[in-house]
């Protein structure tokens, strides 16, 4: 297994995914919520770029380069055929989430069931990839082309860095925000330290009225 490629920027995503989708769970099935709110909450649609993000660098940047080292394995490009579907599957599932949010009047249970299949969905996929797609990742990818899907993940999320820097890091051990701190600009890392996580704990982004500003 090569130590060429570090997962950690790839394991500290998982781990914002799965945090945000047991507070989408408690915003959508808790008896003190309404999940009518949800739309305007920062925390959905943070949720919502990030992902969306993520899933778009691992097929423009990831898999496809990794496609590339699998020929005459059938059964490993079976397991990247496995993770675009899955990524295809949960696109679906947050357009009718957003729908049923638009609706005149929310539907409770409705919601509810869609907000499920999506946490199984996305939570299945995420331990699938670590499991099995990130051991290939790891074997694989050279240095070189495991940065560039870094430089890829890192441009998309860029827009929205003084949000998405700080959710990204919520939570995560020291080691962690060490070594993720560590392959940004010192500027980056200057702003995210006096100005966007102060800013970031600052907002309960899981509460109605505190949609984003960036």
């Amino acid at each position: 297994m090569s130590d060429a490629v570090d997962l950690t920027v790839m394991y500290a995503m998982h781990d914002a995914l799965r945090r945000e989708l047991a507070h989408l769970d408690r915003m959508t099935t808790g008896a003190d919520r309404d999940p009518a709110h949800l739309p305007a909450t920062a925390g959905w649609t943070l949720f919502k770029k990030a992902l969306r993000a993520h899933h778009t660098a691992e097929d423009e940047a990831l898999w496809p380069v990794l496609r590339g080292h699998l020929a005459g394995r059938p059964k490993d490009l079976a397991l990247l055929e496995a993770m675009e579907a899955e990524h295809a599957a949960i696109v679906p599932l947050i357009a009718a989430i957003d729908a049923a949010l638009a609706a005149p009047e929310v539907d409770p249970l409705g919601l509810g069931i869609l907000t499920d299949a999506l946490a199984t969905g996305l939570a299945g996929h995420l331990k699938h990839e670590e499991d099995t797609a990130l051991p290939l990742v790891r074997r694989a990818l050279t240095a070189e082309q495991w940065g560039r899907f870094r430089e890829v993940h890192a441009q998309l999320l860029c827009p929205d860095a003084p949000l998405m820097l700080p959710w990204v890091l919520h939570g995560a051990d020291e080691q962690t925000v060490a070594k993720l701190l560590a392959l940004l600009p010192p500027r980056i890392r200057a702003a995210y330290t006096t100005k966007w996580a102060p800013a970031y704990t600052a907002v309960d982004r899981w509460s109605p009225g505190a949609a984003p500003t960036h």
